[in-house]
């Protein structure tokens, strides 16, 4: 702009500045294609804003391949103005998966690692909340469109086990799924800032993260209404179709 209107950058970026415009950043979008949208959308909101009673509400997903990293040199400690600094250097030490189920209302979170994410491991997790949780309960379990937790397996599984019933968040739309959230926190806080010379250590490693996490649980608070997050979507779906007829 400032070669094209020759003006020097001082009002350029004051104007900017004026009308929050900031052209040097790029974030990505995705409109689900969900024929069933809406529904979805206002099935697991309604869980996360009103849990029902007598129910647990877990958000249920799997983090894979968390590597494990053994950095080549000491990370150096938090100073006065200084960081905490790491060598990009490292020697890769295995990977796992670690299957997690956040509990909407309390923020407690149930998991477990194992070395792949089938329907067999996925199966081991259900009985893992079906033996920890209180029997009387129901469980509300929100979950992403995985193949693995649509197989005629898995299935005949919860017809088994009455007490277990699905929701799924929309094609494309995990941010719905809170234990997401959860993910990135364990990503930032544990595994971006670990140092692991085996395997076995990772995964302890994650195991003390998740027992340290739960003495003092902290739930996400949903504040969006169904209604909420429909306008705003119809909102960017228009500033899209602007967009593309715009000359």
């Amino acid at each position: 702009m400032v070669r094209k209107y020759g003006v020097s950058p001082n009002p350029v970026h004051q104007i900017w500045t004026a009308r929050g415009l900031q052209p040097h950043r790029l974030e990505q979008y995705q409109f689900s294609r969900d024929k069933r949208f809406e529904e979805k959308l206002r099935d697991v909101v309604g869980l996360s804003l009103n849990p029902p009673e007598h129910a647990l509400v877990p958000s249920v997903d799997e983090k894979t391949q968390i590597r494990g990293l053994d950095r080549t040199q000491l990370t150096l400690p938090v100073r006065v103005g200084t960081p905490a600094r790491q060598v990009h250097d490292y020697r890769p030490n295995g990977t796992t998966d670690l299957f997690a189920a956040l509990d909407v209302p309390t923020g407690k979170i149930a998991g477990e690692c194992d070395t792949r994410h089938r329907v067999q491991e996925f199966l081991s997790f259900l009985r893992t909340l079906d033996r920890t949780t209180p029997p009387a309960w129901d469980l509300r379990l929100i979950l992403d469109n995985l193949a693995t937790d649509k197989t005629a397996k898995v299935k005949r599984w919860v017809l088994r086990h009455p007490r277990f019933h699905f929701h799924f968040v929309p094609t494309g739309s995990s941010w719905l799924n809170q234990v997401e959230r959860w993910f990135k926190e364990l990503t930032d806080k544990r595994v971006r800032r670990g140092t692991f010379p085996s395997e076995l250590e990772m995964i302890g490693a994650l195991k003390l993260y998740v027992e340290r996490y739960n003495e003092v649980p902290r739930p996400f608070v949903w504040r969006a209404t169904a209604d909420r997050i429909l306008e705003k979507v119809r909102s960017n779906r228009l500033n899209v179709d602007l967009s593309r007829t715009a000359p």
